[in-house]
């Protein structure tokens, strides 16, 4: 298979070298310090991807979502979501339950019914 400049890819360096995953394949180093962030991230608010990023002074919204979509499953990964407030695709309901148990403010849709996080008033920025 090639890629768009059509020269084929090179072999992919082992996990480690990339520092993205320790022994076990667990996350290492900047990996573990987003779960620690989004751990601390308290019921009934939220971070954007770039606050993450922003608040560790390292990576960017993308470096912190590819944290989350390898190992976010074992912390409140509904915490952290999209500057915008929109809900990840594909997990819409489980978060929106998790929102509605946690009293997180919403704002409503064009149907009424909420649609996105009102990043406002949810947004926590790591001190309050």
């Amino acid at each position: 298979m090639t890629g768009r400049t059509g020269t084929r890819p090179g072999p992919r360096r082992p996990a480690r070298d990339r520092g993205e995953a320790g022994p076990g394949g667990m996350p290492d180093g900047f990996a573990s310090r987003v779960l620690d962030v989004t751990e601390a991230i308290p019921p009934g608010r939220v971070m954007s991807y770039g606050d993450i990023a922003e608040y560790l002074g390292e990576g960017g919204p993308r470096q912190v979502g590819r944290v989350m979509a390898l190992w976010g499953g074992g912390v409140a990964w509904w915490r952290v979501i999209h500057a915008d407030g929109s809900l990840l695709v594909g997990h819409e309901r489980e978060a929106l339950r998790n929102y509605q148990n946690e009293g997180t403010p919403m704002r409503a849709g064009g149907d009424g019914r909420p649609g996105k996080v009102n990043m406002r008033l949810a947004r926590w920025d790591g001190v309050s």
